[in-house]
């Protein structure tokens, strides 16, 4: 029963993924879905994620500490070849937000390599170069040695004229 209600909610002739270990089409979710996307899916008395239980159904229970990862990356997809358990963090390196696309840089703007010797966090978790810190601390402290130099004027020599107007 819980089987033929849930495929009367798949298209399974969505369109074919991009990616390359995604075979076959994606099988659309048309139920409802959540403001982000993901489909809705009432079973057993409480709305589960339709992903999830696609999953659940070919593979077995979740993993602990694991996520469901759509390698096709279409949230309304439920094919069971589509989908994967991996780590959040997998997940999150697999998706194409700003946080992948951070954590896939290997170097800093200047060239240098962000590794255990070179790469420091800041408070808020980003990571910073040494290298790059270091020299613009160096700039900033060769900026500050000109400024406390006192500044000196030229002497003026005197002419003939000056003497004549001091007079």
């Amino acid at each position: 029963m819980h089987a033929e209600r849930f495929t009367a909610k798949v298209t399974p002739c969505g369109p074919i993924s991009l990616y390359r270990d995604a075979r076959g089409p994606c099988h659309l979710w048309t139920g409802a879905t959540s403001e982000t996307g993901y489909g809705r899916y009432w079973h057993q008395g409480r709305a589960v994620r339709a992903h999830r239980y696609a999953y659940e159904q070919a593979n077995g229970p979740i993993p602990d500490g694991l996520d469901v990862d759509h390698i096709c990356r279409r949230r309304a997809c439920v094919n069971p070849a589509h989908l994967r358990a991996v780590t959040h963090r997998e997940n999150v390196l697999a998706s194409s937000n700003h946080v992948a696309r951070r954590a896939r840089v290997t170097h800093c703007p200047a060239g240098h390599a962000y590794d255990a010797a070179n790469t420091y966090r800041a408070p808020n978790g980003t990571r910073k170069c040494r290298a790059c810190k270091r020299e613009g601390a160096r700039a900033k402290r060769a900026v500050e040695r000109e400024q406390q130099l006192a500044p000196v004027a030229p002497i003026r020599t005197r002419t003939p004229d000056t003497l004549e107007r001091a007079a």
